[in-house]
């Protein structure tokens, strides 16, 4: 399910565009649930500004995917089928899981909690029947912006951040995640006594 970042888009996207995507979405999911009749994960990236499909979301894509593998496999849920899709709109994976959408929603809450990059993903998940899952089914609160304390969605409304320093901090999330993989993969391949 990874998607290349050097073959990313990188143009800015229209309003028009934007809800067509969302639109075409809801339909892919609706066809997803109607073959595979399980959980459905459905995948994107928070991409503030016009430009939705850049090699920087691809590469956070990239770490949800895989994210999402190690969670799935972790707790021992078949992943049925998986697609990853690159368009102007950002990159989108879906995920077919055979576990209760509940546990699945619930797991992939803490996966954005404690992954460097975890704000950045998000990360739907729809029962069998269709219904999306939030966290307010948890009574979770709402999402916090990426710079500030106050709501994700009350600042996005405000335009209170520039996009240039919504972008840096995304770069640094990245930055950070890059270098928690390079430990990680330091430390697995040496032998402590």
């Amino acid at each position: 399910m990874r998607l290349p970042p050097e073959e990313a888009i990188g143009r800015n996207i229209t309003l028009d565009e934007l809800l067509a995507s969302r639109d075409a979405r809801q339909a892919s999911q609706g066809d997803w649930l109607k073959r595979h009749a399980v959980a459905l994960v459905s995948f994107t990236v928070v991409a503030p500004g016009p430009v939705k499909d850049s090699a920087l979301t691809r590469r956070i894509f990239n770490y949800g995917a895989a994210a999402l593998h190690t969670l799935a496999g972790k707790q021992g849920w078949p992943v049925m089928a998986q697609r990853g899709l690159a368009s102007a709109s950002g990159p989108e994976g879906l995920l077919a899981i055979a576990a209760p959408a509940r546990d699945i929603k619930l797991a992939t809450i803490a996966l954005e909690q404690s992954h460097a990059l975890g704000r950045l993903w998000d990360i739907d998940v729809l029962t069998p029947e269709g219904e999306i899952l939030s966290r307010r089914h948890f009574a979770l609160p709402a999402r916090r912006c990426l710079l500030c304390e106050q709501s994700a969605a009350a600042c996005g409304r405000g335009k209170t951040h520039s996009l240039s320093s919504l972008l840096t901090r995304m770069e640094a999330l990245l930055h950070v995640a890059d270098r928690d993989l390079v430990f990680s993969t330091y430390f697995a391949a040496k032998s402590f006594p």
